[in-house]
Order: C-alpha cells, then sequence, then structure tokens
C-alpha cells in the first residue's frame, strides 16, 4: 500500500548554512493519526514545510500519494496537503467566515451551489455553520481556530497538518477541538508540544531532534520512555501520568 505521505532522506540547509534536517525518513500512511514531536529548533517545521513545496531544494524527495512534491505538481500538492497554520489570523483575513472557507475551493474554480456546499460542509465539520456570516474577527480565539481548519478541509485534503493545534486554547475550547479532529475522516499530522493532546489524540509518535528522527512508535510508548523524553527535552506536564490513561488503539 502506497503511503498517503512518503518523506525519504529529506535534508536541508538554510542559507545562512543552518543545516535543519539531516536524511529525515517518514512514511504516514490514509487515515493514520500521528503527532509530530521534537524540541525547539529540531527542525519540525522545516520539516512541514517541505511537505507542501513551501521549502524545497534539498536533498531527498516528498510524496503524496504517489505525487512527487515537485514545482510541476504544486497546485494539486497544496490541495492534497492541507497546513493549519498556529496563528488563525494567518488564514483568516476577509470579511466574513463564508468568505475566508470559500477563498481556496473557489480558486480551484468551483462556484455556485457547488462552492456554498463546500463552504457549508467544512463549516459543519468544525461546528461553526451558524457562524458563515460573522466577520471572523468578531469571533473567539478558539472559534477562529476553527474556521481556519475549515478553510483547509473546504479543499478536501488528504491530509491535515496542524501545527500546534491546542496553544492558546482554554480546556472548553481544546476539548470541542479535539472531539472535530477525532471526527474528521482525513490523514492527520499534528505538530505539538502538548503532549497529553498527542496521545489524547494520536496513536502514533514521531519524535525529531536536532534534524533526525530518534523514535517512531506508539505515542504511549513514547511518553513512558523516560530515558528517551529526557535526552530529548520533552517534558510531560507536573502531575500528568500517561500511565493511568493507557495507550489508543493503533
Amino acid at each position: 500500500m502506497i503511503p498517503v505521505l512518503d518523506v525519504r532522506g529529506l535534508a536541508f540547509a538554510y542559507p545562512d548554512g543552518h543545516q535543519a534536517l539531516y536524511g529525515v525518513d517518514l512514511h504516514v500512511h490514509a487515515g493514520e493519526r500521528v503527532a509530530l514531536l521534537g524540541p525547539n529548533g529540531a527542525g519540525k517545521t522545516t520539516l512541514v514545510l517541505h511537505l507542501n513545496g513551501i521549502l524545497s531544494g534539498g536533498a531527498g524527495s516528498v510524496t503524496v500519494s504517489g505525487l512527487p512534491v515537485v514545482t510541476d505538481n504544486l497546485a494539486e500538492v497544496r490541495r492534497r496537503v492541507g497546513i493549519v497554520f498556529q496563528d488563525p489570523d494567518d488564514q483568516l483575513f476577509l470579511g466574513t467566515v463564508r468568505q475566508d472557507v470559500a477563498f481556496g475551493p473557489a480558486n480551484l474554480g468551483i462556484k455556485g451551489a457547488a462552492l456554498e456546499r463546500r463552504v457549508m460542509h467544512a463549516l459543519d465539520q468544525v461546528g461553526m455553520a451558524d457562524f458563515v456570516d460573522r466577520p471572523p474577527h468578531h469571533l473567539s480565539f478558539g472559534q477562529r481556530r476553527r474556521v481556519a481548519v475549515a478553510t483547509v478541509l473546504a479543499m478536501e485534503p488528504e491530509i491535515l497538518v496542524l501545527d500546534e493545534p491546542s496553544s492558546n486554547l482554554d480546556p472548553t475550547s481544546r476539548r470541542e477541538l479535539a472531539d472535530i479532529l477525532r471526527g474528521l475522516d482525513v490523514t492527520v499530522l499534528m505538530v505539538t508540544h502538548d503532549l497529553p493532546y498527542a496521545l489524547e489524540l494520536c496513536p502514533r509518535s514521531v519524535v525529531l531532534s536536532d534534524g533526525v528522527v530518534v523514535a517512531d512508535r506508539s505515542t504511549y510508548d513514547v511518553l513512558t520512555d523516560e530515558e528517551l523524553m529526557a535526552a530529548h527535552r520533552l517534558e510531560l506536564p507536573w502531575g500528568f501520568d500517561p500511565r493511568s490513561i493507557g495507550s489508543l488503539p493503533a
């Protein structure tokens, strides 16, 4: 079975000479929910920006459902790989929620009733259909994050990449977003420092440290490996014990 995401030997150095990735391999199959963990500076963002061709030019390869991430394929790759950035205001810039969610599909040439169906379905998936005519800047931070997710879902991606999805959310918004993500029929790659959230949502975790993959196994196994956690500056919140919760089924 072809992985929906296949990263092989990916290495990348920035123009200033900083080497961010040293031969990363990552394979994600359709329907998986995978957490990408690691300390600041590990190379997580650099890796994510290669998945839809925002960064390129290093060694190695990235393919999405067998389609190489190269210049000629970027439009289709960016439809297949939707990235939800940490700050929803990076993705919401129009006058109403409807306009923001419609922006991507409209650029694909979808219009009229088909476009409206895309918009409303995406908003239904994140529980924001009642806010379709509201200006995004009138919404709470948690609501804006859900609309940002909807702008990506409206493109009907194969892979949803989430950058720190739980950051700055209050406990209720955090739980609501978790419920939404669990209910989506899409492959999820979640970049997070929120280790309890990773355990709650992602059966599998990949740990990136100093530009290399140092672990790829069940999230429970990663979070209960004290030597691995200490070596790569991963720290559980005070009082949180994964052993009291157990692991998700793979």
